[in-house]
């Protein structure tokens, strides 16, 4: 069973179109990145599925429902644009109203156990106001936690955070799938963040969606580079163009790519009169597959 399935989603305003036939399937149990530039239809899709906005046409289920049953509303929460708190008020009186809201049998319970888990639990009786950007999208976390979701959508939550507090967030949200069984769907511009926790990626591109895949079948797509500095680039770049077919000037590196032995370099370009101070062997990155597929698109 998948946590999120959609087919031919469409929603417009003021006669355009944000999504044209959107498919998505977000398996349960997965870090779910869902990428796309800005205008993309990424919010659209999330306050689609959280019941936010009525669709145009086409279906979405949750855990095989339609998404507009109330069985399965109670099973998803969501944190988008921001918490939504009253900030003269303290952690505490934001997390028990929102409780009380949802109807909660145990809220003091409620609220001890997701405190817990996006380590707020030592901030409870700070008011919301004092708190940092990190705190507050930890907090918006907690809210949406409460009463134990199966779903959890999260819109752009490591934006604008510190080394640190995108480190506590991943922490957070691979804790979330792992120790509670949850599944999360989160939007970012921040790739290289989302690299290090998603098991799927969904990429969206003006309404459509143009390519899903999982984390291994992205490392397996992702091309291999060389990089290297030697102390001559210009000379270097010319005399590696007359071998290999890939051959870029990128950040004061070169790059060779698709290439398996660095040996072979290496040696050509000794014999070619250049030594090498500096090489290193990688494959590219999410955002660098992102940022080659999105070219691709355009000059299609």
């Amino acid at each position: 069973m998948n946590a999120i399935e959609i087919k031919g989603l469409s929603k417009s305003f003021r006669g355009l179109y944000a999504l044209d036939g959107l498919d998505m399937t977000v398996p349960v149990g997965a870090i779910y990145g869902f990428i796309g530039e800005n205008g993309s239809g990424k919010s659209t899709t999330e306050k689609l599925i959280c019941g936010h906005l009525v669709p145009d046409g086409g279906q979405i289920r949750l855990f095989g429902r339609p998404h507009t049953d109330p069985g399965v509303r109670v099973r998803v929460g969501a944190l988008i644009e921001n918490a939504g708190c009253f900030p003269g008020s303290s952690v505490y009186q934001n997390l028990m109203m929102q409780a009380i809201n949802l109807g909660l049998e145990h809220p003091d319970e409620e609220i001890g156990r997701v405190l817990k888990i996006v380590r707020m639990e030592e901030h409870a009786q700070l008011r919301f106001k004092k708190c940092s950007l990190g705190m507050k999208q930890r907090i918006g976390i907690a809210m949406a936690l409460l009463g134990d979701p199966a779903l959890l959508i999260l819109d752009e939550p490591i934006n604008g955070l510190d080394t640190d507090g995108m480190r506590i967030m991943r922490e957070i949200l691979v804790q979330i799938t792992q120790e509670l069984g949850c599944t999360v769907l989160i939007s970012s511009h921040l790739l290289g963040e989302l690299e290090k926790i998603a098991t799927h990626y969904g990429i969206i591109r003006q309404g459509k969606m143009i390519m899903e895949l999982t984390a291994q079948e992205l490392e397996g797509r992702a091309r291999v580079f060389v990089s290297l500095k030697t102390k001559d680039m210009q000379g270097a770049e010319a005399a590696l163009r007359r071998r290999y077919r890939d051959v870029r000037m990128e950040e004061d590196l070169l790059r060779v790519y698709d290439v398996d032995s660095v040996e072979d370099i290496v040696d050509h370009l000794m014999k070619s009169g250049h030594v090498v101070s500096q090489i290193e062997k990688n494959k590219i990155g999410l955002e660098e597959y992102y940022i080659e597929l999105m070219s691709k698109k355009e000059g299609q």
